[in-house]
């Protein structure tokens, strides 16, 4: 028995249901539904039939809900913070397990409480233009197991609060993370407007060319965004997908070594590298690189490496075995063409099965895999340069562009900003989001936004009413 309610309350029975494993330690601590297709199929008819009336109740009543369902889960962000640090293996403190529990509640308010007002587009004597947003429909959000419970969010509160209705499909190494937040909202939502399906990935591929979806949200990789959008082309759903990046940060000369680096390490560090807006990349001057690479790996060191329950941890382990590959041979790679492996370098076996020391990667050059390549764990590749011009076009080279940092003097940041090839910009951050402030990437990195009323809008069928 589990003294966690919330985990009872979605967990399936012992043999009815796939075993899920404790990131840190392998060890079974609950089980997920297994949802087929045919349940997809119940789960849209379903969606499809509570749409009209989830709308016709308008903005103001759905807003009271989505704000009743946000303290729900508030009220038990400890017991969802426990499933995360669990099944995804984020540590709970810092920005961690118990800072995705509560995140979900702040989108989940922030989606209700947005304004989107009519837009007046043109009025003269005689005549008026007005733009406003419907609901599309049935909104299918395909989530991650990144930060499960949180994007989840971002993609269902946004699409409830404009009136469709939404079924969910989490990905399948971190269902109990996304099927616990929809438990908990759907003590306050009507039948049928909210559904999880926890399927493997067959469901998956139906989703996207199903005839009832009328919008996909999907956050992952670049090559499943782009079968989705061929899989979309018969139905003509929408799509907002959000498809990771190789974020590049640039240090500028002049910037203080010891005032950016815990910056840019929890810039990059921060889910223990598991973050598609996370650093990447790091182009540093000559005149600095040195004490920048020092300061760096002075705080991989320190950095308490452990299970996502531990109270002392601050970094956890690779939530899946095929990304402790990746993250393996990226490094192995870079160490046998001759960078310098300053810190780390290795895994942390001692600890469990996908723990990997924090590592810092000095002198690797940009054909280096572990540069051109997003490698999605523990491990920040630092690069010279000594011309920014230079180190400029070397950071628009991936064909990503989710996010982008630079690092020193803020006026002559914010006059470099434009050149920088991607859906954001940070200066002397990196990876901050706000519910308020759109968010969304260019080139592989997908398209549509996210967060604010430019997300509200994105899941809504525009429509001009001309008198």
């Amino acid at each position: 028995m589990t003294t966690n309610a919330l985990l009872d309350a979605i967990t399936a029975p012992s043999g009815s249901g796939r075993p899920v494993a404790d990131a840190a330690t392998d060890e079974v601590f609950g089980h997920a539904p297994e949802h087929t297709t045919a349940d997809l199929d119940a789960a849209l008819a379903a969606a499809r039939r509570a749409q009209p009336a989830w709308a016709a109740l308008g903005h103001e009543e759905r807003a009271r809900i989505l704000n009743a369902a946000a303290d729900e889960v508030e009220a038990h962000a400890e017991e969802l913070a426990d499933i995360i640090a669990r099944e995804q293996g984020k540590p709970l403190n810092g920005a961690g397990a118990r800072f995705e529990a509560g995140g979900c509640a702040v989108w989940i308010r922030t989606a209700a409480d947005t304004p989107l007002e009519d837009e007046v587009l043109f009025e003269a004597e005689g005549t008026r233009s007005v733009l406003r947003y419907e609901p599309l429909g049935v909104v299918a959000a395909i989530n991650p197991w990144n930060w499960p419970a949180l994007i989840a969010i971002w993609q269902i509160a946004p699409s409830l609060r404009m009136g469709n209705t939404v079924v969910a499909k989490p990905s399948e190494y971190t269902p109990l993370s996304v099927l616990a937040v929809i438990e908990l909202m759907n003590r306050h939502l009507p039948e049928g407007v909210l559904t999880g399906v926890a399927g493997g990935r067959d469901v998956g591929a139906a989703i996207s060319a199903h005839p009832e979806v009328d919008k996909v949200m999907f956050t992952g990789s670049t090559a499943t965004g782009r079968r989705i959008v061929e899989s979309s082309a018969d139905n003509l759903a929408r799509l907002t997908l959000e498809l990771g990046g190789n974020d590049p940060g640039i240090v500028l000369p002049g910037a203080d070594p010891a005032a950016i680096a815990e910056g840019l390490f929890w810039g990059a560090f921060i889910n223990t590298g598991q973050t598609c807006a996370a650093l990447k990349r790091l182009y540093v001057h000559d005149s600095i690189y040195d004490d920048v690479v020092t300061a760096l790996a002075g705080i991989a060191e320190s950095m308490p490496l452990g299970a996502g329950t531990s109270e002392e941890s601050a970094l956890g382990p690779l939530t899946t075995d095929q990304q402790f590959g990746i993250v393996s041979r990226l490094v192995d790679d870079a160490r046998q063409r001759g960078a310098r492996i300053v810190t780390g370098g290795e895994p942390a076996t001692e600890l469990g099965p996908r723990f990997y020391r924090a590592t810092i990667v000095a002198d690797i050059d940009d054909d280096a895999p572990l540069v051109a390549e997003e490698q999605f764990g523990p491990v920040l590749p630092v690069l010279r340069y000594s011309d920014v011009d230079d180190a400029i076009a070397r950071a628009n080279s991936s064909e990503q562009g989710l996010g982008a940092s630079l690092w020193g003097n803020p006026d002559e940041a914010f006059a470099l900003a434009g050149r920088i090839e991607s859906g954001t910009v940070w200066i002397n951050q990196h990876g901050t989001l706000n519910p308020v402030v759109p968010f969304g990437g260019t080139k592989a990195s997908g398209y549509g936004l996210e967060f604010g009323s430019h997300g509200l809008k994105a899941v809504g069928a525009p429509k001009v009413i001309t008198v």
